[in-house]
């Protein structure tokens, strides 16, 4: 997979050094396929890293491109602080995330394999094993909740006031929350009044992907989908949060 720059290169800020932290048994998995090294006019800048096509695998490629250039993931994962909180139950996917997230931000090579991540989810979901195209989409939906469970924490439930929330909020509390629903799930609120008694009902919908209406013109956007609904190709564009630059990634 290659990337091009798109944007200048700038000083690396100093709120980003957290990333660069990482748990020591992580930087033991490398990548076991040979790889093409950098060519030495090339500088290598960290979380630039391409992601091997392991077969119409487009899609993932592209949202775990997506998901490893989102700063406050990666300083969770690189940081070692998801260990605290893994579910022994259900591991597998999210310490396979963090060895990707590892290869990607602290590795050396310009191309690194997600195959142990893949053969993870694929051992819960071996749609995702077939080397046919699936929607970028679903597959963030199952990645997100697979992160969700094995991140997740109890917690006792909270007495609030009822000016510091919604009404229609109060009862929706969670009593559980991970690094995923910090940073992706959100809350829909809905009201339903009577036009005859003019009583008001409340309901909420918890969601961490939500969809938006097609504009009638071209926008940019972080992750492009070319072709039909029955084939095509994912691509993704990605800020690196050290060199502020923007990168297209295209494993074709």
């Amino acid at each position: 997979m290659w990337f091009h720059e798109m944007a200048s290169q700038r000083s690396f800020p100093e709120d980003d050094f957290s990333i660069y932290y990482v748990l020591a048994e992580c930087t033991d998995h490398y990548d076991p396929c040979p790889v093409n090294e950098a060519e030495e006019n090339q500088p290598h800048f960290q979380g630039v890293t391409g992601l091997r096509n392991l077969g119409n695998t487009c899609y993932m490629n592209a949202i775990l491109q997506c998901l490893c250039s989102i700063s406050p993931l990666v300083e969770y994962f690189l940081s070692g602080k998801y260990i605290n909180s893994l579910q022994k139950d259900c591991s597998e996917v999210a310490t396979a995330f963090a060895y990707v997230m590892t290869d990607m931000w602290l590795g050396d090579s310009d191309c690194v394999s997600p195959e142990i991540f893949r053969s993870a989810l694929g051992n819960l979901y071996p749609v995702f094993m077939k080397k046919t195209q699936q929607d970028a989409q679903e597959f963030l939906i199952y990645v997100l909740n697979e992160l969700h469970e094995a991140l997740k924490k109890y917690h006792q439930r909270k007495s609030y006031e009822k000016k510091s929330i919604p009404r229609c909020c109060r009862k929706m509390i969670a009593n559980e929350s991970s690094i995923i629903t910090r940073l992706f799930e959100g809350q829909l609120s809905y009201s339903i009044i009577c036009l005859k008694c003019e009583n008001c009902t409340y309901k909420n919908e918890v969601f961490t992907v939500i969809s938006l209406p097609i504009p009638s013109e071209y926008e940019c956007s972080l992750q492009n989908h070319f072709g039909d609904l029955d084939g095509g190709h994912y691509t993704a564009f990605c800020k690196n949060s050290v060199t502020q630059a923007w990168y297209s990634f295209d494993d074709t």
